[in-house]
């Protein structure tokens, strides 16, 4: 069978990134994780003090940020280059989460990093995820996954993630910072957090990381016996 599109929306800290990144490897399929690719957008603002309310500053920064993926062997998994800089680590800190959001909503923002996306998914085989993949990037993938996830576990989740990367928060404001992207996320004009009709649900509260790979794959597998 030719290859497809795999799309995982749905909010932050529902394991999207992860289950992708297995889905991918199982499939032999490219990566993207959309998340990460306006995080850096983030970083290159904050390095240069780009004020989110100038659009001509915001335009301007735009041709100046270069976005791509590296294989990176020891972690088995893509790490985000930025302008030639690794900076899969940085960008994953809490003060990049506390304004990635608010980037992400900026429609100039999101129109060039859709654009490249759109462009690495023309040769298909690929499994992405993000906030608005399936309605919005990719409107006629083969499988639209919706992933979601309890506040409370999702915040626990976060919070361990912080602190394997020596990030200490208090939960209540990991909750809080929660509270607020799907606010920002739910609706921004352009692009918002939102689930595709024909997307799959899948709540990953109580399922475990291998669970949520073979769902995914499961619908893969549907699909291809569908168009066969």
């Amino acid at each position: 069978m030719p290859k497809i599109i795999v799309a995982l929306d749905g909010f932050s800290s529902c394991g999207k990134s992860t289950t992708a990144k297995r889905v991918a490897a199982k499939l032999h399929y490219a990566f993207v994780d959309t998340g990460a690719m306006y995080r850096a957008v983030a970083l290159y603002f904050h390095r240069n003090q780009i004020d989110l309310a100038n659009k001509d500053a915001v335009a301007d920064a735009l041709q100046h940020i270069d976005i791509t993926f590296e294989f990176n062997q020891q972690r088995q998994a893509s790490d985000t280059i930025l302008n030639g800089e690794n900076v899969e680590v940085e960008i994953r800190k809490m003060y990049i989460s506390e304004m990635v959001s608010q980037v992400a909503a900026i429609t100039i923002v999101r129109r060039a990093m859709v654009a490249q996306q759109q462009q690495m998914g023309k040769k298909k085989g690929i499994v992405m995820d993000g906030r608005d993949v399936g309605t919005v990037v990719f409107p006629d993938a083969e499988v639209k996954i919706f992933m979601t996830a309890q506040p409370h576990i999702r915040a626990q989740r976060r919070k361990l993630e912080l602190l394997q990367k020596g990030e200490d928060l208090p939960l209540e404001d990991i909750i809080e910072n929660l509270r607020m992207r799907d606010e920002i996320d739910s609706n921004r004009e352009e692009g918002p957090l939102k689930r595709a009709e024909d997307a799959i649900d899948l709540d990953t509260s109580f399922r475990s990381m291998d669970e949520q790979v073979d769902f995914v794959l499961a619908q893969v597998e549907r699909v291809k016996r569908e168009n066969k």
